[in-house]
């Protein structure tokens, strides 16, 4: 379980993306949703640590994030929108580094890579692969250690339809075995069938809809008009 406990986080004095923010991450899926530039991929960077709180605090599992660093990042894997990792390294490199972190053993990143179609591919670097088979090679970390809670960041982007649909099976998988898994998506419909709550960020306010309306069409409904900016229950 993530919970944050009144956390403030702002890029410019006077102006934060996030006001004594109160959310608890617990298992099953959480979407994101809201107009663009509401604060959501913000409020994922703070979750996955690469944002730090200027005041409050981020829990995982009951370890801090910035104080018990090692116990807490250990549970967490982040996928963030523009994937950013060091163009020289082989992907078999990168898979390796992940496996050490995470105290797996290394044919569990080979594994990782097999699962998601890179396997033939695990001795270019990172530079000589396409954005999808980026993309691709961070969901292949993240699944290395089957950690308990999954950020990701616009997960359907790049992808041919035959990833992405191994992508959604991923995701149902993760989320029936327990894990938190907290998703920052414009594309709705692919997602709706799994959403159990949803956060929306506005003029730095977190809120947290925990009723889900029962049946897809009316949950894609209610998500709809949240990701509008509005509030569902006046849909």
């Amino acid at each position: 379980m993530m919970v944050f406990e009144g956390v403030t986080f702002a890029y410019e004095p006077g102006r934060p993306v996030l006001k004594d923010a109160g959310l608890t991450f617990g298992p099953g899926l959480t979407l994101l949703v809201g107009p663009n530039g509401c604060g959501k991929s913000t409020l994922l960077k703070l979750a996955a640590g690469v944002e730090r709180p200027d005041s409050g605090r981020i829990l995982v599992d009951g370890f801090d994030l910035w104080k018990r660093e090692v116990e807490a990042r250990r549970r967490l894997a982040y996928l963030p929108e523009f994937p950013d990792i060091t163009p020289y390294a082989t992907l078999a490199d990168v898979l390796r580094l992940v496996c050490r972190l995470r105290g797996e053993p290394r044919r569990a990143g080979l594994e990782a890579l097999e699962r998601f179609g890179l396997a033939a591919e695990s001795g270019r670097s990172v530079r000589e692969l396409s954005s999808g088979q980026r993309k691709r090679a961070l969901f292949a970390a993240a699944f290395v250690g089957r950690p308990g809670h999954v950020l990701l960041d616009e997960p359907l982007d790049s992808l041919d339809r035959q990833i992405a649909d191994d992508v959604l099976r991923w995701l149902g998988e993760r989320t029936a075995a327990g894990a938190a898994m907290v998703v920052v998506s414009h594309s709705l419909e692919p997602l709706a069938g799994l959403v159990t709550r949803a956060v929306t960020v506005h003029d730095g306010a977190a809120s947290l809809h925990e009723e889900m309306p029962a049946g897809e069409a009316a949950k894609l409904r209610f998500l709809d008009t949240l990701a509008r900016g509005q509030d569902g229950r006046t849909a």
